[in-house]
C-alpha cells in the first residue's frame, strides 16, 4: 500500500494514465517498463513506479481560469440531476475484483491487490461542475508526522497524559474538493460614531470618573472585491477545522490532472455551488460589518443596516491535499487535519479541566492585585 492510502476499501476522485476499462469508467496507471503500479511521488512530484522505480513527468496543461458564477448555475439547471454520484461498481484491471465507490468518493486503491482506481465519470460529467485547478502534495507523510508531534506538544491546555502519550493513527492522503468565490461588493451603510468622555460623580472618598459616549449618526458607502473565498465543498468535516487550514498557495495551482491523484483517496463536492457561495456570503459580511465600523469610526460604533450588492461573481472548483487522521482519547474520537502543500496542522484536541480551572484562578489573583494596589493609590 502506498503512504498515501488507508488499510481498507475507501473512494475519492481518481485519475489514471493508462489501461481504461469500463467504457471509461475507471482508470488505473501500469508502468509501462515493468506493468507495476505507479503512484504520484511526493519527493520527485511526478509518477513513479513502486516496483522498478521507473519515473514519468506528469501531463500538466491549462490554465486555471475563474469561472462565471451565473453561468454554470443556468448550465447546470438545464440538466437533470446533479447531486452525488451514488454508488457504482467498477472491476479492478489488474486483479479483476470489483470495487464500489460510494457518494461522493472517486478514487481509491482496490482492496484486493492495491492497484489505485479512479472514476472518471464524475469530475467530467455534464451535470456536475467541473474541476478547474488543483494543488499537489508536497508535504510528505513523515514529515507530517513530525509537524503533528509539535501540534500536541503545543496544546498547553490539553491533558498530561495526552501530550505525553501523543496522537497515534494512520494518515489518510487526500483530495478534497473546495470552492473559492471572487465578487466585487457595493455597500451602502448607516449607524452611529460613539465618541467616549468622562465625568466627576459623586463626592468624598465616593467621587470617581465615569465614563460617558456622545452620538452622532454616521452613514457612507464604499466597494470591496473580495478575491478566493474558500469554501470546503464537504459537509462531513468539521468546517471550522477546514478554514484554519490556511491560507493555500494559489499561486501553485495547476489544472486538473488525473496522474497527481494516482495512489490517493479523492472526493468530489456534496456541498453544491450555489450553497457554497452563501457559506462565502456570510463570511464576506462578517468583513464587510466590520470595515463598515471602521469606516464609521469614533471610539465605538453602532451599525443600523448594512444593505450589500453583490456583482461579477466568479468561482473556481478546485481539490486540495490534505492529510487525515482520526484518534481516539477516553473513548471519545478526534479529528486531524494537516494541509499537504503547507504542512499546517489543526485539530480537535481534548481540554484538560484542572488546567483551564487554575488558568482563571491565576487571572483573577492578578485582577484582584492590580485592584487592591489601584485601590491603595486613589485612597494613599
Amino acid at each position: 500500500m502506498q503512504e498515501g492510502a488507508p488499510d481498507h476499501a475507501a473512494s475519492g476522485t481518481t485519475t489514471h494514465v493508462h489501461g481504461d476499462s469500463q467504457e471509461g469508467a475507471e482508470r488505473t496507471f501500469p508502468c509501462e517498463a515493468c506493468g507495476g503500479d505507479m503512484r504520484f511521488s511526493i519527493g520527485v512530484q511526478k509518477l513513479e513506479c513502486e516496483r522498478c522505480g521507473h519515473v514519468v513527468d506528469l501531463s500538466v496543461e491549462g490554465q486555471v481560469d475563474e469561472q462565471d458564477f451565473k453561468a454554470m448555475l443556468a448550465g447546470l439547471a438545464s440538466h437533470q440531476g446533479g447531486g452525488s454520484p451514488g454508488e457504482k461498481e467498477v472491476s479492478c484491471g489488474s486483479c479483476g475484483a470489483t470495487v464500489v465507490f460510494s457518494g461522493t468518493l472517486t478514487a481509491q486503491d482496490c482492496s484486493y491487490c492495491g492497484t489505485p482506481i479512479q472514476r472518471s465519470d464524475v469530475h467530467q460529467a455534464e451535470e456536475r461542475v467541473p474541476v478547474t485547478g488543483m494543488l499537489p502534495f508536497k508535504i510528505e507523510k513523515d514529515r507530517a508526522s513530525v509537524n503533528l508531534k509539535a501540534w500536541v506538544a503545543s496544546r498547553w491546555f490539553a491533558p498530561n497524559d495526552f501530550k505525553r502519550r501523543g496522537v497515534t493513527g494512520q494518515f489518510t492522503g487526500v483530495y478534497l474538493p473546495y470552492w473559492t468565490y471572487d465578487s466585487m461588493t457595493s455597500n451602502q451603510y448607516s449607524g452611529e460614531r460613539g465618541e467616549y468622555y468622562y465625568v466627576e460623580v459623586g463626592s468624598g472618598e465616593n467621587k470617581r470618573r465615569e465614563r460617558r459616549t456622545r452620538w452622532y449618526p454616521a452613514s457612507g458607502q464604499f466597494q470591496r472585491f473580495f478575491d478566493d473565498v474558500l469554501v470546503c465543498g464537504v459537509n462531513r468535516l468539521p468546517a471550522k477545522l477546514m478554514t484554519e487550514l490556511e491560507p493555500w498557495p494559489f499561486e501553485e495551482l495547476v489544472s486538473f490532472n488525473h496522474e497527481m491523484m494516482a495512489g490517493y483517496l479523492a472526493q468530489t463536492y456534496d456541498i453544491p455551488l450555489d450553497d457554497g457561495f452563501e457559506v462565502a456570503r456570510g463570511r464576506m459580511d462578517v468583513a464587510l460589518r466590520s470595515e463598515a465600523k471602521r469606516r464609521i469610526g469614533g471610539d465605538t460604533q453602532r451599525l443600523h443596516s448594512l444593505n450589500t450588492q453583490h456583482a461579477a461573481i466568479t468561482f473556481k472548483h478546485l481539490l486540495l491535499p490534505v492529510w487525515l487522521l482520526g484518534y481516539t482519547y477516553k473513548d471519545k474520537v478526534y479529528q486531524v487535519a494537516i494541509n499537504a502543500c503547507t504542512g499546517e496542522v489543526q485539530g480537535e484536541r481534548p481540554w484538560s479541566v484542572i488546567k483551564i480551572a487554575l488558568a482563571v484562578m491565576a487571572g483573577l489573583c492578578v485582577l484582584a492585585i492590580f485592584a487592591f494596589f489601584a485601590y491603595a493609590k486613589d485612597h494613599g
